[in-house]
């Protein structure tokens, strides 16, 4: 055991590495420990400290990986631009925290270090399965690994870096956070809101349905008063006015049928026997994957694959099948009455590599022509197609690209009227713009805006008439009359809801709004006043009422209570670093760093490597 745990060590290394990226206690990032870059300098300041680019490139890193890890594609120029503000943001935190353990005076002690250094581990050491019997982990065996003497100085010695990062701000998350107390009547009251349930039915009187735009009239001079007292509402961002050519990065026609060429060509492969399943998935160079589907109906999965699945017989491999994921190859192992056990190899939709070449080549000559050519002129060498779109500084879409906020920050900020921009990227598509004209912020006229402030001021007034009628409902189901009978000499429809929680969405009621709150104030049988919610008006009566157990509750109270003091403390914490960041002194030079002359830089090491 303790040979595996030695021969494991290089890997524990790295994991403990990682350690220093995960907070146990903050998840605020790496590298809090205060030292000083040795790279191209500072990149800002914080209170007058500095802010060393090595500790912003480190930060980067590590985002820039965590993205890179979550996704297939690579990393797009937008995420990019995020990723850049995400770092920025990281260093800062740190620095704004590392300054304040400082003005508390908060340390650890050599003992604090090696209690903890026993008896909590890093996450990561809790997954290894060096650590663990029959998939547990073992204390014992992780304290034996520790405490021997042939245990690499350099893996204690990270250990030892990662404590003293972790615990004083377990310290600070303990300061910041000690007034933070949830009662037990409050605990209960959170349980009940989850737990109680009602059932109910109720008369909606829709207005917009119920009363014709007839019966209601909106003057002039109403529309004008409401747009006095609520200019705000008509506030009208930035705009620009742009062209732009898109290259989509979705697989083409002859794309899918390379990927169908090579599901058939796994299938043959498989039937052989030249491949096995096993094979397929430890084979990295074929595009695909097996998955184990076990037992399912028709109607778990996507039409495609159902229709074909259930049509096979047991023991039989389809030919290659295509749905929205890709090209499935499926293999029936079993069958009952309504039901299949099967697996299938699925070949993604993809792009071949030379499909992918293809499009960065025409993305590369769609940069160079705009650089002294017009949008449409770059688009007719290349044969594209240039369309027009407007961007807003609240958003910013184009179809096909997505969210083009990057697209958006040059056309704003950076652009004059009639240039080209480079080439963007999303995860969807390539795209380059040329800018035609900027709006400024601004309001919309009282022409422009009275067709919606009609509209307002007719639904107003519609709902006046639907709480008059639905308050007549009510007083005649009170004077005696059934809910039924009143309903149907009225024309209104019953419904029925739950059993429905405070904390439930309830088709046809809502969330958390008067109408499912009216309900739960009522006793069973009773009929509540009317409820105006989601621009309607609902008479409801209660049919059932289902406590909430409170012998339940005070079992699970303590758990309840570590759960909602987490969560109370992770809020305290957010707002109490945007306090810090908001009463800072923060100088921003990545600008002025990062984008000098090249002739004027210091030689450094590139972000991603």
């Amino acid at each position: 055991m303790m040979r595996q745990m030695r021969e494991n060590t290089k890997w524990i290394m790295l994991v403990t590495a990682l350690a220093f990226v995960a907070l146990m206690v903050f998840e605020w990032g790496m590298d809090i420990t205060g030292r000083s870059g040795l790279g191209v300098g500072e990149i800002g300041r914080v209170n007058g400290e500095a802010v060393s680019y090595d500790d912003y490139n480190l930060s980067y890193r590590r985002l820039y990986d965590q993205i890179q890890a979550s996704q297939e594609e690579p990393v797009t120029s937008q995420q990019v631009s995020e990723i850049e503000d995400a770092a920025w943001d990281d260093v800062v935190n740190q620095t704004l925290i590392r300054q304040e353990l400082r003005r508390r005076g908060i340390e650890v002690t050599v003992e604090e270090v090696r209690q903890a250094a026993r008896f909590s581990p890093p996450p990561e050491f809790r997954t290894n399965p060096a650590f663990q019997t029959d998939g547990v982990f073992d204390i014992q065996k992780y304290q034996t690994f520790i405490s021997d003497p042939n245990v690499d100085n350099n893996l204690l010695l990270a250990l030892e870096g990662y404590y003293r990062d972790v615990i004083p701000r377990g310290k600070l998350l303990r300061q910041v956070s000690a007034d933070v107390y949830l009662t037990d009547a409050s605990l209960w009251q959170s349980y009940r809101d989850q737990s109680e349930q009602i059932e109910v039915r109720y008369i909606p009187v829709n207005p917009l349905q119920r009363f014709a735009d007839s019966l209601v009239s909106v003057e002039d001079d109403e529309v004008e008063r409401y747009y006095d007292r609520n200019r705000d509402e008509f506030a009208v961002p930035a705009q620009a006015s742009v062209k732009v050519v898109v290259l989509d990065k979705s697989p083409t026609a002859a794309d899918s049928a390379a990927g169908e060429a090579v599901a058939a060509d796994l299938r043959q492969r498989v039937l052989d026997e030249e491949l096995t399943w096993q094979d397929i998935n430890s084979r990295e160079d074929l595009a695909a994957f097996v998955e184990e589907l076990g037992w399912f109906g028709r109607d778990r999965m996507v039409e495609e694959f159902s229709d074909a699945a259930f049509a096979a017989r047991v023991g039989q491999l389809t030919e290659p099948v295509r749905s929205g994921f890709g090209w499935h190859v499926i293999d029936v192992q079993d069958r009952d009455a309504d039901s299949i056990r099967a697996r299938h190899i699925l070949v993604p939709h993809a792009r071949t590599n030379e499909s992918e070449l293809a499009l960065l080549i025409q993305a590369d000559s769609l940069e160079e022509l705009g650089e002294n050519r017009t949008i449409d002129e770059a688009a007719e060498t290349l044969g594209l197609s240039v369309q027009a779109a407007t961007l807003n500084t609240e958003f910013a879409f184009v179809a096909v690209a997505g969210q083009v906020s990057e697209g958006a920050d040059w056309a704003f900020e950076e652009a004059e009227v009639g240039d080209v921009s480079p080439v963007f990227e999303t995860r969807q598509a390539f795209y380059m713009l040329e800018l035609l004209s900027v709006q400024p912020e601004g309001f919309l006229t009282l022409d422009e805006a009275s067709p919606s402030i009609k509209q307002t001021l007719r639904l107003e007034k519609k709902l006046a008439l639907a709480r008059d009628e639905a308050g007549e409902v009510v007083d005649e189901i009170r004077g005696g009359r059934r809910f039924e009978d009143v309903a149907d000499e009225r024309g209104l429809e019953i419904r029925a809801a739950g059993p429905f929680s405070r904390v439930d969405f309830v088709p046809g009621l809502g969330r958390a709004n008067a109408a499912v709150g009216a309900g739960f104030g009522l006793n069973e049988g009773e009929v509540s006043d009317a409820v105006e919610a989601n621009n309607g008006v609902f008479v409801l009566q209660l049919v059932s009422f289902i406590p909430a157990d409170s012998v339940q509750w005070a079992e699970d109270v303590e758990s309840q209570r570590a759960f909602a003091l987490g969560s109370l403390q992770q809020t305290r914490l957010q707002d109490w670093l945007e306090g810090l960041r908001a009463s800072a002194d923060i100088v921003d030079r990545r600008d002025e760093v990062l984008n000098q002359d090249p002739a004027d830089q210091q030689v450094q090491m590139p972000l991603v490597f």
